[in-house]
């Protein structure tokens, strides 16, 4: 699986920072951005709730080719 954060919909609330930490931090300009290219099957179910539970829509699950 893999996620990102699209900058220009982030407004930095932090809701998936809190869900998954290990996955997700603030950037210097105080948007979200995922520390990890590949995220872990067991953080799969915590990267999910952090996409459900991102308001703006600002993470996405990047589809395989």
């Amino acid at each position: 699986m893999k996620v990102k954060v699209l900058e220009d919909k982030c407004v930095g609330c932090g809701n998936c920072v809190s869900i998954v930490p290990d996955v997700f931090d603030f950037n210097d300009d105080g948007k979200a951005y995922c520390k990890k290219e590949t995220i872990d099957e067991t953080l799969k179910s915590d990267v999910m709730d952090a996409i459900e539970g991102c308001y703006y829509g600002a993470i996405v699950e990047e589809k395989s080719k």
